[in-house]
């Protein structure tokens, strides 16, 4: 699934809960303080909605540059893409 920034690719895991995998990828983040902050954005989202998440492993990558985007736009892009999941 693509969002406007991020790019989820989902699989069942046969766990009890979901896990997730974040990359981004230097050629869209320049500068390493703006990586690490789109993965703890990326990270704290998913912690606070881990719960209701299907039983599936996550990766998170970012597509789009984001120098320009606010911290609200990254969270509702993500949340966007996690409320589309398949549950089973």
């Amino acid at each position: 699934m693509r969002g406007r920034f991020y790019m989820l690719h989902y699989r069942p895991n046969g766990l009890e809960t979901a896990r997730l995998g974040v990359v981004v990828a230097k050629k869209l983040a320049k500068r390493a303080n703006l990586r690490n902050l789109v993965k703890r954005i990326a990270r704290e989202t998913f912690r606070r909605h881990r719960e209701v998440l299907p039983a599936m492993d996550l990766v998170v990558r970012l597509h789009a540059p984001v120098a320009q985007a606010t911290r609200a736009e990254l969270n509702f892009d993500l949340l966007a893409l996690l409320q589309r999941l398949p549950r089973t």
